[in-house]
């Protein structure tokens, strides 16, 4: 593959530039994502593979890079449609119906529909076809009711809609008899969102009840939901790889000035870690760029996990190992009002442990690369 940009890449970089200079801290949140939609930027290159009428403009693969780029060198606002825009979309683009495609996409283009990811359950993480969320039809409203729990759901709180994996065959087991329902957030009294407090401080996740909820869709059909859940998660370590890089860089720009401003770079051991970083990171662009050709074969997305997190988890080690005993200590003295308080970098370590479970653990990535792209035998026992 040809890594670099042409002239019409370029001045696309131009454009958004521009656009994000203009704007970039104006607004955030729900306002942020209707300042994007207002202006083609959810849904970059759509039109290419749905067609039109969804409301996005036309964009290259090389463009929805260089968009993602600019996006994360601008330090723009966290993106809360990110699920909708890049996980939900592509996915009714290959496996929905017209119908649903027309239905569901031109809110989440036009920033006004929030989505979040119902996968992950106690006791089905990184297993995911042992999922017990149960749907039955629903014989006098239409579509499905579904009871269960959900757990790691990111952006539950503020989403419109959650796309569900759920087992519509009891009788089934592993991955079959699972479907991909799509449930309205809405539901007073059936759908139950509870923040999970983190030891990093923050709550991104959340536990989801979901207690006869009404699903109003099954994408890919009644039973398809593990084909269907499985593309999902291949698109997750597509163009968001190379964004989420831009972000590792300047972590890591930030870590290496704190090690030259505190004198730990003279420690050739420390400085010897930096550098490898340093160059795995670079490491990790390649291979996703190769990715996003369509040369980095089935097991890419697990290559891609194992990479990036084992990376970031030592990044956050490095971070407070620079600061010496200063990276123990918090910003400001203990309160009784605020007792527990972390700086940017104390947060990087303590959240970075969880990188190496989340989104399909080290050990899953492992066994989906021996299986499926080295042909050993399955895991027994």
């Amino acid at each position: 593959m040809d890594f670099r940009f042409g002239p019409e890449d370029d001045a696309f970089r131009a454009q958004a530039r521009a656009w994000l200079g203009a704007r970039t801290g104006e607004r955030t949140g729900r306002d942020w994502e209707r300042e994007l939609g207002q202006d083609g930027w959810i849904g970059l290159g759509w039109e290419d593979t749905g067609g039109p009428g969804y409301g996005n403009r036309h964009a290259s693969p090389a463009q929805q890079v260089v968009w993602a780029e600019e996006y994360a060198r601008a330090a723009a606002p966290a993106r809360v449609g990110h699920i909708g825009e890049n996980l939900l979309a592509p996915t009714l683009i290959a496996y929905g119906t017209e119908e649903q495609r027309n239905r569901y996409l031109p809110p989440v283009a036009r920033g006004e529909a929030l989505w979040c990811q119902g996968y992950s359950e106690p006791g089905a993480g990184s297993d995911l076809a042992a999922v017990r969320t149960a749907a039955v039809r629903d014989t006098r409203r239409g579509g499905y009711t579904v009871t269960g729990q959900k757990i790691w759901t990111s952006l539950a709180a503020d989403a419109d809609w959650c796309f569900v994996l759920a087992r519509t065959d009891p009788r089934s087991a592993r991955h079959h008899g699972l479907s991909f329902l799509l449930v309205d957030m809405d539901q007073p009294g059936r759908v139950d969102v509870r923040p999970i407090r983190q030891m990093s401080g923050t709550s991104e996740f959340n536990e989801v009840f979901f207690d006869g909820a009404a699903a109003v869709e099954a994408v890919g059909g009644e039973g398809n939901g593990w084909t269907v859940a499985l593309g999902l998660l291949a698109l997750e370590r597509g163009v968001s790889t190379l964004v989420q890089q831009i972000g590792f860089a300047a972590e890591l720009d930030r870590v290496v000035r704190a090690a030259v401003d505190g004198g730990a770079v003279t420690d050739p051991v420390l400085r010897a870690r930096l550098v490898t970083q340093w160059a795995e990171l670079k490491t990790m662009r390649w291979n996703a760029l190769r990715t996003l050709g369509g040369t980095g074969g089935p097991g890419a997305p697990s290559v891609a996990k194992l990479l990036w997190g084992g990376w970031h988890q030592r990044l956050g080690e490095l971070a407070v190992e620079v600061r010496g005993a200063a990276g123990a200590v918090g910003p400001r003295a203990w309160t009784p009002e605020s007792p527990y308080e972390l700086d940017d970098v104390q947060r990087l370590f303590l959240f970075s442990r969880s990188d190496t479970i989340y989104g399909g653990s080290d050990e899953i990535q492992r066994n989906i690369i021996a299986e499926r792209v080295l042909g050993l035998p399955r895991e027994t026992g």
